[in-house]
């Protein structure tokens, strides 16, 4: 039996996109199932959609520009 390769790469001040992952288990212990090739996880916590990314960081980095 092969071991499934799992590789998580950082987006600077974004997710994390995490390829070849059956599931995600965030710090309450809650298991997401993957469904796609490439999940980006949310790092700011910020998400409406836990622990999947919905690119609120980037709303709320714009609100705060002057």
């Amino acid at each position: 039996m092969s071991k499934r390769r799992v590789v998580v790469t950082e987006c600077p001040g974004g997710p994390l996109l995490v390829r070849g992952a059956d599931e995600v288990v965030g710090v309450d212990g809650t298991a997401a199932p993957v469904e796609r090739a490439v999940v980006a996880v949310c790092r700011c916590g910020r998400s409406d959609r836990l622990p999947w990314c919905d690119d609120s960081h980037r709303d709320r980095r714009r609100k705060r520009s002057p």
